[in-house]
């Protein structure tokens, strides 16, 4: 597989539901089928960004959906060998720039409570928790929904 020299940051369209779906495999645990992928990815309401290595692999994915003036995060995901490098904070900036450009003034997500990483990423953009759901996962883990008003300026 030959590599870009630099990954780039891109728009996701149905085109990269397997990518997708074997980048949620490997950093979500495989929490989307591959039906579901191909909805999100075909549905025009729906932001999807990605980090691509080459034109099937994808270092890390983010999406959401803008209801009136909120942006549902649905999924944010990055290859575990490849975390800690900004990538998540790409995807996630790049999400909610094009969402506010939709017309989103606030955002909203799930994420477990003992996933550490993701929730100090989410902190740095201001995320703060506003209510708890009790065991939401298949595993039986809560999850923390996280809000934030989305700034014109997001570092």
């Amino acid at each position: 597989m030959l590599l870009n020299p630099e990954p780039q940051t891109i728009r996701l369209s149905r085109t990269h539901a397997l990518a997708c779906l074997k980048l949620d495999a490997r950093a979500l645990n495989g929490i989307w089928t591959s039906d579901h992928w191909e909805r999100e990815l075909s549905d025009s309401q729906r932001i999807c960004i990605g980090i691509a290595a080459s034109a099937d692999t994808l270092l890390a994915m983010a999406c959401g959906w803008v209801v009136l003036d909120e942006l549902q995060i649905t999924v944010l995901g990055v290859e575990p060998e490849e975390r800690r490098r900004g990538l998540g904070r790409t995807v996630l900036k790049r999400l909610l720039l094009d969402a506010s450009s939709a017309g989103a003034r606030h955002a909203i997500l799930d994420v477990a409570e003992d996933n550490y990483g993701a929730r100090t990423l989410y902190s740095s953009f201001g995320f703060q928790t506003v209510r708890r759901r009790d065991r939401y996962y298949r595993d039986g883990k809560d999850a923390l929904i996280q809000s934030l008003e989305i700034q014109r300026e997001i570092n």
